[in-house]
């Protein structure tokens, strides 16, 4: 009987001290290109706006990617994707509570001038291990 305790004891230790993998929050735009915009031109105001909300709380780890289609595009869908990944929902959440006036905000009225982006969405990524 001790045997047994001591199995279970061990075994509960295992399940409750497990590492709580959190997932991350991911936010894709859907955007579209605007007059006089090139791929180099999109991804170097991403580039300055992703540095700019690394200054921010709740921004320090953020990964930025633009997605471009390759194969086939599909009418009245968007030219491209501006992903964003956050570690946690917890940082996209103080990220997003300090934004207004902020450096990443200035970044997009310079965005604006070659992209739309009229929609989004919020994900929830778990990484498959």
């Amino acid at each position: 009987m001790k045997y047994l305790a001591g199995v279970m004891t061990i075994f509960a230790a295992l399940v409750f001290t497990a590492p709580v993998q959190a997932a991350q929050a991911m936010q894709s735009f859907a955007c579209e290109e605007g007059d006089g915009a090139t791929e180099d031109k999109l991804e170097e105001i991403a580039s300055k706006w992703l540095k700019a909300a690394k200054t921010m709380k709740g921004g320090e780890n953020f990964k930025v990617s633009i997605h471009y289609p390759v194969v086939a595009k599909m009418p009245g869908h968007s030219d491209f994707l501006v992903v964003l990944t956050a570690p946690s929902f917890a940082e996209w959440g103080i990220f997003w509570d300090g934004y207004k006036d902020s450096p990443a905000e200035m970044v997009d009225l310079e965005f604006a001038d070659v992209a739309v982006c009229p929609d989004s969405a919020l994900w929830e990524a778990v990484e498959i291990k």
